[in-house]
Formats: C-alpha cells, sequence, structure tokens
C-alpha cells in the first residue's frame, strides 16, 4: 500500500512526513493504547458501528477516553479518507493514553492522543488470497481478557509472524496455552467441516474479529451453520477447507500449514464474494 498524504490527530489534518507524537507517549512506551484497522470502500469505512462498538468497549476497559462520539469520528474518518483520494483501502484508528510521568502508573497520563491514517489499496484481490501457515511457539492464555482488546500491544503477534516468515510461510496459527486452537497471527480461523462454518470460541484467546461475526452471519445463507467449538490443530488436516478472516479483505484461504498441504473449497470463494458484497453495500448506505 501506498504511504498516506497526510493524517488526522487530535482533530488536525496533518501531512504524513511531519506528523508525530512524544517520544514519552504510553503506548511507544508500554503499548499502552488500542487501535482499529477498518476496510474502506466508497470512501467510508465498512461495518463501522461493528469497529465503533468495539473501539469504544476496548476504550473502556483500558480507561482511556476517546473523545469524539462516533458520528464526529466517522465524518472525520471521510475527510481524511476524501483527503487521501482512498476509495479502496485501509483506515486505521490508534487512541494511546497519551504522556504521563515515569512508570506503569496511568496516573497523570490525562491527555489521550487520537490518530487517523488512510492506506490506498493498491491491487485489490480478485478472490481469496491462499496464504502458507506455520504453528508459532508462542501462546494465548486461555480465557485472559486482554485477548479480547485490540490493544496496541502486539508483540506476541509480531514475533509468530517473525517465525512463520522464518519458516517460509506468510502467516501464523496461534494455540492457547491449553494447546488448542486460538486464531491466525492477523485474523480469526475457521474451517469448514461436515457442513459447517467452525471456530473456536472468543475463550480460546480469540479476539472478537468483525469480520469473524459477519461470517457468521453469512454462513447460513449459503447453507452452512456457524458452529464455535474447542480444537486441537491436528483436526484442521481433515477440514474441508480452513481460512482466515480479516476486516479488510474479508477471506484467505489457508493452503498449507508446517508445510503440509491442506485442503480447499468453493465455500471459501462464496465465503469471500459475500463478505465483499456485503462490504459495498454498507459503505453505500446513507449515513
Amino acid at each position: 500500500m501506498n504511504p498516506p498524504q497526510e493524517v488526522w490527530i487530535n482533530g488536525r489534518h496533518i501531512p504524513a512526513e511531519s506528523a508525530q507524537v512524544s517520544v514519552f507517549d504510553r503506548s511507544f512506551l508500554y503499548g499502552d493504547g488500542l487501535f482499529e484497522t477498518i476496510g474502506v470502500r466508497n470512501q467510508r469505512p465498512a461495518f463501522w458501528k461493528a469497529h465503533w462498538e468495539r473501539f469504544t468497549q476496548g476504550a473502556d476497559f483500558l480507561g482511556i477516553r476517546i473523545g469524539p462520539g462516533s458520528t464526529e469520528l466517522r465524518a472525520a474518518a471521510e475527510r481524511l479518507l476524501a483527503g487521501n483520494g482512498v476509495s479502496r483501502g485501509v483506515l486505521r484508528i490508534t487512541l494511546s493514553r497519551g504522556c504521563g510521568p515515569r512508570g506503569y502508573s496511568p496516573r497523570g497520563a490525562n491527555e489521550p492522543q487520537l490518530v487517523m491514517a488512510a492506506f490506498p489499496d493498491a491491487s485489490p484481490q480478485a478472490g481469496p488470497r491462499r496464504l502458507r501457515m506455520a504453528t508459532a511457539s508462542f501462546r494465548l492464555g486461555v480465557d485472559d481478557p486482554l485477548t479480547r482488546v485490540k490493544s496496541a500491544s502486539k508483540l506476541l503477534n509480531v514475533l509468530a509472524r517473525a517465525e512463520a516468515e522464518a519458516a517460509g510461510a506468510d502467516e501464523a496459527l496461534l494455540l492457547n496455552t491449553a494447546g488448542r486452537i486460538a486464531e491466525a497471527g492477523s485474523g480469526n480461523l475457521f474451517w469448514i467441516s461436515e457442513g459447517r462454518l467452525r471456530t473456536p470460541s472468543l475463550r480460546e484467546g480469540a479476539l472478537p474479529g468483525i469480520a469473524r461475526g459477519i461470517l457468521q452471519e453469512i454462513a447460513p445463507n449459503l447453507g452452512i451453520q456457524p458452529e464455535e467449538v474447542p480444537a486441537s490443530p491436528e483436526l484442521l488436516a481433515t477440514a474441508d477447507a480452513v481460512g482466515i478472516s480479516f476486516s479488510t479483505q474479508g477471506v484467505a484461504e489457508v493452503a498449507s500449514l508446517d508445510g503440509k498441504p491442506l485442503g480447499s473449497s468453493p465455500v471459501t470463494e462464496r465465503l469471500w464474494a459475500e463478505y465483499q458484497r456485503r462490504m459495498e453495500s454498507d459503505t453505500q448506505q446513507a449515513v
């Protein structure tokens, strides 16, 4: 993706090359913040309501004040998208607790920083990508409340992706401390088996993904019943297909896990196509 021309920081549009936050910002020092990554169609953020709900729930959990309300921030986002000429791409929203006294205590950090950046998609996909996946050595906690928050502290995901890439893969499979499937490194994992769309429950350590929820809505219309089940990674070898859901892209299919090929199904293509249709429909509706 091409870099943005300008970014939005606390209500101001600033040229991207001169946009700055303090080196003493707590998001930089401790990962003390959260973010949303939103797909863009028709110069509008897709599934804004769902993203806003998750964003506000995360901010409440962390005890960080957002400032603008949903309507105000969405309008600002659309002005930023228009200013950057982004009709199709990605909107990234970052909220930091801001600066405060040195140390872990959040006391005294009273000026949150809210940042938005827009990135155009230079090469839209004509169908679901096929990715190679490798199992990460890092583990997510079972029933850990922090896994429900899209926090700015994503070091585990970074290291898992580095491991995967070192193994010649594109994406990481994250297991939890019980050895069961939790999610992928940058999206939620699902698999098609016995006419069902199966995915781990959030208690297994998965983030409540926006695309995950939409696929669960879409599936019954395609004759596939969604089901949340605990599962070991060995089960994926017997699935009709394994996929990853992302807010920005919708669906990708996993071609291999740890170097061993996995199944492929036309259901993946149908899920991808319906997700794209939903994105278009959502961003064409009047606000």
